[in-house]
């Protein structure tokens, strides 16, 4: 009954109780396109699409090793998910692969409609706002990771594949790193980590300098900033909220707005607020420059999962900066960095190999070392 319900075509046959059922639906769906969330100026052009057949074709044409392997299954009660589990075997760890296939058995939903349900269920913390899952919609990229030993868990109906385990240092690398020079390529991802930490602390060490701790800004700055501040009738904390919250509203509405006038909207519309705004005595300039840097690194991430992180914690430290100023920054750090530090990806440290420190696997973390020596190893 599925399988006649799917559009596949069902033979009976006179005085035998076994059926054949001929694999004949058709499936619509898109063409393969560019990438839409993680584009690259060098590298394929290829991106997946809601069909799985389509999406696991375009991992085979990549990979022609007879030990990659796709395990099939189908969740919701209702929807009937097709879920495919994707490894090559004598990469990817045995037990990783089953903690992954006896977590998906355990779901129990009426319909899976986009990869994230399936992450939010398997997961191994699901009270953490970090991304413990690598989503992606780009074949190579998830071919790497197949060749780096991980798993790939592909959903009927969206483009994004979820990738297991994953580590912090994964969500900055980008598949352009491979395709260009080291050199380059390990300047841009220091530039990422970089970005990270402005998008996350510029607006909240801004704040603490202003109120609470004058005396670490130069006295021709300072100067500077107050005067800029004389004509504004609000705190610094009333200026800062209320900028990161109109920035956080353009960004939203450049997204649901049509494609043709939303980069448009979004980027004129944060221009000529931030201007009336410092025309108007609302906020100063200073405030308006350090909300737009905090709004601009997050760009540079390639992932939107690890963005949607930062810009949770910008809050938080954003308010503690307003109470406690740099001691509480300070403090938020390091509950932070003792989070992560805690953190599992199926049972692999979310903060390796950091924490625990491992000197032999730095090579693509922080910076990318020449390929090859990264496939040296891979060769063996």
């Amino acid at each position: 009954m599925s399988a006649v319900l799917t559009g596949d075509t069902v033979i009976l046959l006179n005085g035998s109780s076994k059926i054949f059922i001929g694999n004949t639906k058709k499936l619509q769906s898109r063409a393969v396109t560019e990438p839409t969330s993680q584009t690259v100026v060098r590298g394929p052009k290829d991106s997946f699409t809601e069909n799985l057949r389509t999406n696991t074709s375009l991992i085979r044409a990549r990979i022609q090793d007879s030990n990659l392997r796709l395990d099939s299954m189908k969740i919701g009660s209702v929807t009937q998910t097709d879920i495919g589990i994707m490894y090559i075997q004598g990469n990817a760890d045995e037990r990783i692969v089953e903690e992954i296939k006896e977590r998906l058995k355990e779901i129990k939903v009426d319909g899976v409609l986009e990869s994230n349900y399936i992450e939010e269920f398997i997961r191994d913390d699901r009270t953490t706002i970090f991304p413990l899952l690598l989503n992606t919609e780009r074949p190579d990229a998830v071919v790497g990771n197949l060749l780096e030993g991980r798993i790939a868990i592909i959903v009927q109906g969206t483009p994004f594949v979820l990738i297991a385990p994953a580590i912090f240092s994964q969500f900055f690398q980008s598949p352009e790193d491979y395709y260009q020079n080291d050199y380059i390529s390990s300047f841009l991802r220091i530039l990422r980590f970089g970005s990270f930490f402005l998008s996350m602390y510029a607006s909240a060490i801004y704040l603490a300098l202003i109120t609470h701790h004058q005396g670490l800004i130069p006295n021709t700055l300072m100067v500077s900033l107050m005067a800029q501040r004389e004509r504004v009738p609000f705190p610094a904390i009333v200026e800062i909220v209320v900028m990161e919250l109109a920035f956080e509203m353009l960004r939203e509405a450049g997204i649901r707005m049509p494609r043709a006038i939303g980069p448009a909207v979004s980027i004129v519309g944060a221009l000529i607020l931030g201007q009336a705004a410092v025309e108007a005595g609302f906020v100063s300039a200073a405030v308006v420059i350090i909300v737009a840097i905090s709004a601009i690194s997050n760009f540079t991430l390639p992932s939107t999962s690890i963005v949607n992180a930062a810009r949770g914690f910008r809050f938080i430290l954003i308010l503690i900066s307003a109470f406690i100023g740099l001691y509480g920054i300070l403090l938020m750090t390091l509950c932070i960095w003792l989070h992560i530090s805690s953190l599992r990806s199926f049972g692999i440290p979310y903060f390796s190999p950091f924490a625990p420190l491992d000197f032999k696997k730095q090579q693509d973390t922080l910076v990318r070392f020449s390929l090859p020596s990264l496939l040296k190893k891979t060769s063996k």
